[in-house]
């Protein structure tokens, strides 16, 4: 996963559902000259994530992604989304509504990039299942309905061009406005 971020991250970044920042602060900028943005919903993850990252001076923005992100910025050049579609109600389909939203803060050439983890039409060992089951009982994940074909539709829906490329059960993904 940290190589999807050296890959695809830009020096005008936003993260959306930071957890604790550990890709970020992990991950080669481009150069040196650095804007990122935090988004997330929960309080606790952006403060974690914005005293780790606090090198970065970082912008923070307390949001629902499940709805418009009504913040007034500059547009970035890129947008990392790691491990937060399966944490998001809905199936993939309705989850898809986060690229939309994405869509409108990002310049043109942009990118969006990620991950998450697909439990439909997706091979697991036992250990595997029973985590999935567990965090999705426990709340912590809703993607019992989430497969590979929705991503997909969501992410060509939204852009030009767009990629998945499926590791076990783990999505990584890109896609360029």
């Amino acid at each position: 996963m940290l190589d999807v971020y050296n890959q695809n991250v830009s020096a005008n970044h936003l993260d959306i559902g930071v957890g604790t920042g550990y890709f970020l602060d992990k991950c080669q900028f481009p150069d040196g000259n650095i804007r990122l943005a935090l988004m997330d919903l929960n309080v606790n993850s952006l403060r974690a994530a914005g005293k780790r990252l606090i090198r970065f001076k970082p912008e923070v923005y307390q949001r629902n992604v499940s709805e418009p992100f009504r913040i007034n910025t500059p547009a970035f050049d890129s947008i990392g989304m790691m491990n937060l579609l399966h944490c998001l109600p809905g199936n993939m389909k309705t989850k898809g509504i986060v690229f939309e939203y994405a869509k409108a803060v990002m310049n043109p050439g942009a990118v969006i990039f990620g991950s998450t983890i697909l439990y439909k039409g997706t091979k697991q060992n036992a250990r595997v299942k029973f985590a999935i089951k567990y965090c999705n009982r426990m709340g912590f994940m809703t993607n019992m309905d989430d497969k590979l074909e929705d991503l997909q539709e969501s992410l060509q829906a939204n852009f030009s061009d767009s990629s998945v490329k499926m590791i076990g059960c783990e999505a990584l993904f890109w896609a360029r406005r």
